[in-house]
């Protein structure tokens, strides 16, 4: 009996190709190379799954141009490159990488919130370019973490690994707005309290957002959310691109509206809008929140997981689709 054809769309470790192999007959990927849609939908031929990351747009042309696809599995917990409706509609099944990268992604949130308070960046900047000739009472003077006002916008579980980070480990206040409040429990455990968008904007010192994307997150913070936070506010998104106006952030840490910005992502990446990049009131970072190799391999596994436990008739682990009937 032919093995399944399967195509892993982006490099990946070695011992992932390999256990992949054992079950599939793979197309891979080792090169890392960036492809068109049309390179996609070519490399997609003839394939009965897909192992993807937030990389390739599984859309309407894709599906409709790949018949023999079943299903795609994401390295990733978002899957916002996902075309879910269309998707269902091809009854091609599409999975996700939860939990595995929860509290990695929550440690990262939190130190960029850290840089960003402190204004680590920045200060790195002007004692490589050999600015630092004397100690100043105001250099780079930033906020205090400890004692401090947490907002969350998204109180998910990587939300809630933050809350606990401020509140237990640093003292913090935590605020927090979601689409529906956790329960009660689960409030005491992060000690947080559900407040609404705006009273959270208004009243905390940091801004984390960690909210999936959708037609409607995108923009989630604009010009008149920036206008609601304090001056001496902070703002984060370890969330996804498209959450946040890049455009109005720039304007708004230009003209010190607010008083820094961290971001782990953006509109259009890879690509970064050029004002983020003139402003020096900001840490940028290329998409790392996960970035640690126990993590990156626990969602690397749990991606082929779902590809060998679907082909194998037992069903996809962490769906994130309307489930079509398991392979036979």
């Amino acid at each position: 009996m032919s093995k399944p054809k399967i195509l892993v769309a982006r490099a990946i470790f070695p011992e992932t190709i390999e256990r992949l192999s054992q079950h599939f007959e793979v197309e891979s990927n080792q090169a890392d190379e960036s492809w068109s849609k049309e390179q996609l939908i070519a490399k997609l031929q003839g394939k009965q799954g897909a192992f993807t990351t937030g990389s390739e747009r599984i859309d309407t042309a894709v599906l409709d141009a790949c018949p023999d696809l079943k299903i795609c599995a994401n390295m990733a917990v978002g899957y916002n490159n996902f075309d879910v409706d269309a998707m269902a509609a091809h009854g091609v099944l599409g999975t996700n990488a939860p939990d595995v990268l929860t509290e990695t992604t929550a440690d990262f949130g939190f130190a960029l919130l850290m840089a960003t308070a402190r204004r680590i960046t920045e200060s790195e900047h002007f004692l490589r370019a050999g600015k630092w000739q004397k100690w100043s009472f105001d250099m780079f003077a930033g906020s205090d973490i400890h004692g401090s006002t947490l907002g969350i916008i998204g109180m998910g579980r990587i939300g809630q690994g933050i809350a606990k980070r401020g509140a237990h480990g640093f003292g913090m206040k935590v605020v927090y707005h979601n689409r529906s409040r956790l329960d009660a429990a689960l409030e005491a455990e992060c000690k947080a309290s559900y407040v609404s968008k705006e009273e959270l904007l208004k009243t905390a010192d940091h801004v984390v957002l960690v909210v999936p994307y959708s037609p409607a997150s995108h923009h989630t913070i604009g010009a008149a959310e920036i206008a609601l936070m304090k001056p001496t506010a902070t703002l984060v998104n370890i969330a996804r691109g498209g959450i946040v106006d890049d455009a109005a952030l720039a304007v708004a840490l230009r003209e010190k509206r607010i008083a820094a910005a961290g971001l782990d992502v953006f509109e259009g990446e890879p690509k970064v809008h050029p004002d983020l990049l003139t402003v020096p009131n900001v840490v940028l970072t290329p998409h790392i929140a996960s970035a640690t190799v126990p993590t990156r391999r626990a969602m690397a596994d749990l991606a082929a997981d779902n590809l060998i436990a679907w082909f194998g008739g037992k069903g996809a682990l962490t769906p994130v689709t309307p489930v079509p009937p398991a392979a036979s």
